[in-house]
């Protein structure tokens, strides 16, 4: 009888060693999901379209959430410390495979978290000057992606013919933003080679951009905006006070245009999110390495025009640029 019981106890023992190796077995094929983590700057049309563009960029390649990868998302919301924290939990014991910094400051907090992890860039304007790879043709280091730099030369050529009798240019900006000092530099050169006067705005947070514009709205006849998230995610505010004293605003992203500026040349957004997803994925799939991948940059952008604003300011548009343009009603 005892003999039985023994042998019932080892029966039932050897049972629950056998499920739990088969159960571990499937926690452990669960973990085994390849993790894309993205941790984004802050919400705006621009930025949240290329979170948008990214997923359907992996999916293109093959990787699908919640079937064959695993995908984790973090928005610092602006906030530095939180980009920090967040870099941090992205990183931690390995959890990403490959890593995705939406914006500059995402990007930054990603890599002054680590050196071994991949991570792909999605829209970072100059990312040698923002200290994140060696070259664009030869990152050299953990990092690669998909720069979102604006033809500010076609920018500044539809302006002119836009609105050709305006010369006095001001360009906004935030100053905590490395990315669009560089910009602003570039656009202020363009500008004045094309014969206007520039005037540069620097604010250094959102709180500030109200007052600043409507100081713009006195001095100068236009604004041109660069990519600047800060700016971005303020547009209704910068557009609520330009149009009060009838100043057309030139943005330099597709979404802002739609948000109240009159036009720009860019690069559309969703595109751009979905290179920066392909390119992840060809890193997570081994067809290619972040230190040796050149940073991709766009060679055109399409014409955007809000057929509305421009009425609103009584800017005509000539057919030379209608027929060719994306008109937003």
């Amino acid at each position: 009888m005892r003999k039985n019981r023994l042998t019932i106890v080892v029966a039932a023992i050897i049972l629950f060693l056998i499920g739990s190796f088969f159960v571990e077995k499937k926690e452990t094929a669960k973990e085994k999901l390849p993790t894309v983590g993205v941790l984004q700057f802050v919400s705006h049309p621009a930025l949240d379209q290329i979170y948008k563009g990214i997923q359907a960029g992996l999916k293109d390649e093959g990787y699908e959430e919640g079937k064959n990868m695993k995908l984790v998302f973090q928005n610092g919301q602006a906030d530095q410390s939180k980009l920090a924290t967040m870099s941090q939990q992205l990183v931690q014991e390995k959890k990403s495979d490959v890593l995705i910094g939406i914006a500059t400051p995402a990007a930054q907090a990603l890599a002054n978290t680590t050196s071994e992890i991949p991570i792909v860039l999605g829209a970072i304007t100059d990312p040698v000057s923002a200290g994140l790879v060696d070259s664009n043709e030869k990152p050299g280091r953990n990092i690669t992606g998909v720069s979102d730099k604006s033809p500010v030369d076609a920018q500044f050529d539809l302006i002119a013919q836009l609105v050709p009798k305006s010369k006095k240019v001001g360009i906004l900006y935030a100053s905590s933003e490395e990315n669009s000092k560089y910009q602003v530099e570039e656009a202020k050169k363009i500008a004045e080679e094309k014969g206007m006067t520039v005037k540069t705005f620097a604010v250094p947070s959102s709180n500030e951009i109200a007052q600043t514009v409507q100081v713009m709205t006195s001095e100068v006849e236009l604004i041109y905006i660069p990519t600047d998230n800060t700016i971005a995610n303020a547009m209704q505010t910068v557009v609520s006070e330009a149009d009060k004293a009838k100043v057309p605003i030139f943005p330099s992203v597709d979404t802002m245009v739609e948000q109240g500026g009159v036009a720009t040349v860019g690069i559309n957004q969703f595109d751009l999110g979905v290179q920066t997803g392909k390119m992840a994925a060809a890193i997570l799939s081994g067809k290619s390495q972040a230190a040796t991948t050149p940073i991709y940059t766009f060679k055109t952008g399409d014409i955007i025009i809000n057929q509305k604003q421009a009425d609103k300011l009584g800017i005509t548009l000539p057919d030379n640029i209608r027929s060719k343009a994306k008109i937003i009603e």
